[in-house]
């Protein structure tokens, strides 16, 4: 099939070309000229056949508003829009609806596989309608492995089901965190890549991102060219405030979500408060430096 990408960073790259790979006509945008087969957003439209296809890949918020936006003004009733960022599921609730007012089909299609997606494929959940699914599903079957996608409910049934995959990360993360952190503080000198190569073969915790712990230990044994400060990219909010709002006990989730949190305070305030009340009570000892 024919498509545009819009959206040229590591992950829309790396889909467009797994799609060329497949056999799919792609034709590629990005703000950055270098990258780009067409050099606006108008001329990208241009270049498709109706009923058009164009998948976004750019960063959720703003970019993507302002990417949708365009091209509803650009796009003729018919043609395809299809959001692959994380953005937030209440947003692309929001956008199909004003994009079927305009004639225009809709879907939230979900990414997960990283820079490794080109060579393993993506794991897809596609939110739309049956139209829209079926207009797009060859490129599904291309970007994905072998039942690596579904069609998981209507618009934003996608980001939200990605959002949830997201929350389960941050706690797998901070699990394997966590164990190999008291690995390294025994009284033993374990070797943890070796542990984590062992984990590996037959462990109940193996898994891929055990194998990534094993690549990324095998090139730096005690991490010291890493700092401890981790990002969190929207989904893990979301995940707990979702929670929350249904009543749903999320204690994992939760908690690697604000250990994320405490990763970025070079000293934390709140310990100080604790340090400074354990010498207060019980005359602990406080440390100055």
């Amino acid at each position: 099939m024919k498509l545009g990408m819009v959206g040229l960073g590591r992950m829309g790259a790396n889909m467009a070309e797994r799609l060329r790979r497949g056999g799919h006509e792609v034709i590629g945008y990005d703000r950055n000229p270098a990258v780009s087969d067409v050099e606006s957003l108008p001329k990208l439209v241009e270049a498709l056949t109706a009923p058009r296809v164009v998948w976004v890949m750019v960063p959720a918020g703003d970019p993507t508003e302002q990417t949708i936006n365009e091209l509803a003004d650009l796009l003729q009733p018919g043609d395809l829009i299809v959001d692959g960022g994380n953005s937030n599921f209440r947003d692309s609730i929001r956008r199909g609806a004003e994009l079927e007012k305009r004639g225009l089909l809709f879907m939230d299609a979900g990414t997960s596989g990283g820079v490794w997606g080109l060579e393993n494929g993506y794991c897809l959940m596609v939110g739309g309608s049956d139209q829209a699914f079926h207009r797009v599903e060859p490129a599904l079957r291309t970007l994905a492995p072998e039942d690596g996608y579904a069609h998981v409910g209507p618009v934003g049934a996608r980001h939200f089901t990605k959002m949830v995959h997201n929350g389960i990360e941050y706690a797998m993360l901070q699990a394997y965190a966590e164990g190999f952190e008291i690995l390294n503080a025994s009284q033993f000198q374990i070797d943890l890549h070796r542990v984590a190569s062992l984990w590996n073969h037959g462990s109940v915790v193996r898994s891929w991102l055990l194998e990534l712990a094993e690549s990324a230990l095998a090139k730096d044994p005690g991490l010291a060219g890493v700092r401890g400060y981790v990002e969190d990219s929207g989904e893990g909010r979301w995940t707990v405030i979702e929670a929350i709002s249904e009543s749903v006990p999320a204690p994992a989730i939760a908690a690697s979500l604000f250990a994320r949190f405490a990763s970025r305070q070079e000293d934390s305030f709140a310990m100080k408060v604790i340090a400074a009340l354990r010498n207060e009570f019980g005359g602990h000892a406080v440390r100055t430096q």
